[in-house]
């Protein structure tokens, strides 16, 4: 399809401008991956079903009416409304997929079989197709389980360390194995693309969220993989380093993060307790981590003479890592301050959205923000229009 300009000034297209991405996900970890393909010039088509992606449903908060959880994921796309269980539409579909560089789902394993969109059915007609699955569990063993960010987040462990030590287990604020599931996709796809550019052929990429819980645990993970120690929950304390926690200082707590002796160094010098920093229990980070607890309440007696904004400049001025803990709005508010501009518009005059900016930065190929999240079907009669029209690019892909 001719991309839709905002009437912005002309600029160098984004990296994956000319690739068209089928995005038959919902929720959040396939519309976060498709938004960032999108955000660097990929044409996103996303296929929703008549009643719409369940996000549209999910609030408070809204903006004007739209959920904004909907808002967060869903720039730079375009809306079509397919009844999969209708044979017109789900003839579009598979038109749709056979024209795509890349198709995006998330249904439950299995799922699109039944309406001719799996992968198979999909590489019959377009094998060079990067088709992209995203599960719960996998199409095993755990394919028959509902993968929700929620039931991951208590079945991988991770509610297990979060908490206080003799609390209950607590979830994350963010999906965020949603959000990694999402990410990976988005990695596993560039790198197909690149073998489809030195091979011509497409391939199946497969993430679920478990797998990506898994490895996102890193060092928790890792523990018990090559240690068999099981992590538990420690509050905001760390396994294997201190001081890094938040501390009370006068007016709010700090997060104070020295993770090395020098930097132990420099934040005993600047609390004018440099002697600190010489104490065998505290020279190395294996004793202050072994001796936090007489460690602690000594730090914490000097910070609760002047308040965490004060003690923050003249921590990092003496490179020591720290930060005040922000709301939401603190955490925009301090973007904005150091110039990262956090807040853009997606889309041009009135109906243009805020949202936050694609965090990635390119010295040639700026992330683009041209369309705003689409309502429901708001292209559907221009999309089902150019699907029935004969495909110029046939047979073309794989560039």
């Amino acid at each position: 399809m001719d991309e839709v300009s905002d009437g912005s000034d002309a600029r160098r297209p984004g990296p994956l401008a000319g690739l068209l991405v089928a995005d038959f996900s919902r929720v959040l970890a396939g519309p976060y991956c498709t938004m960032m393909l999108a955000d660097l010039g990929a044409e996103v088509i996303k296929v929703e079903s008549p009643g719409g992606d369940d996000t549209r449903h999910w609030m408070p908060p809204v903006r004007d009416g739209v959920s904004t959880y909907y808002l967060s994921i869903n720039r730079n796309k375009r809306s079509v409304a397919l009844d999969l269980r209708n044979e017109s539409d789900r003839a579009a579909a598979a038109e749709l997929a056979r024209r795509a560089d890349i198709l995006v789902e998330n249904f439950k394993p299995g799922g699109l079989r039944q309406f001719g969109l799996d992968y198979a059915s999909v590489r019959a007609t377009n094998p060079a197709v990067i088709y992209a699955s995203i599960t719960g569990f996998g199409s095993g063993g755990g394919a028959h389980l509902p993968g929700y960010d929620l039931i991951v987040e208590a079945m991988s462990g991770l509610m297990s360390l979060q908490g206080d030590a003799d609390g209950p287990p607590y979830r994350a604020g963010v999906a965020i194995f949603d959000v990694m599931s999402g990410m990976q996709t988005t990695i596993g796809v560039l790198a197909a693309l690149d073998h489809r550019r030195r091979t011509g052929e497409g391939q199946l990429v497969e993430v679920n969220l478990l797998a990506a819980a898994l490895a996102g645990m890193v060092n928790q993970t890792g523990a018990f993989a090559s240690a068999g120690v099981v992590p538990h929950r420690m509050g905001n304390a760390h396994p294997s380093l201190f001081p890094y926690e938040p501390l009370p200082t006068a007016e709010g707590d700090l997060v104070i993060a020295a993770g090395n002796n020098a930097q132990f160094q420099n934040l005993c010098a600047v609390l004018g307790v440099p002697e600190l920093a010489q104490d065998e229990r505290f020279a190395a980070n294996s004793g202050r981590t072994a001796n936090r607890d007489q460690l602690r309440p000594l730090l914490t007696e000097r910070l609760r003479q002047r308040t965490a904004a004060e003690w923050f400049d003249e921590l990092i001025a003496a490179g020591v890592p720290c930060g005040p803990i922000n709301t939401v709005a603190g955490g925009v508010a301090f973007a904005e301050r150091i110039g990262l501009e956090p807040v853009v518009v997606s889309g041009a005059g009135e109906s243009g959205v805020p949202g936050i900016r694609n965090p990635l930065r390119f010295s040639a190929t700026a992330p683009r923000y041209d369309l705003p999240p689409p309502a429901l079907d708001e292209h559907g009669d221009e999309i089902r229009a150019w699907l029935k029209a004969a495909d110029p690019g046939a047979s073309q892909h794989g560039s």
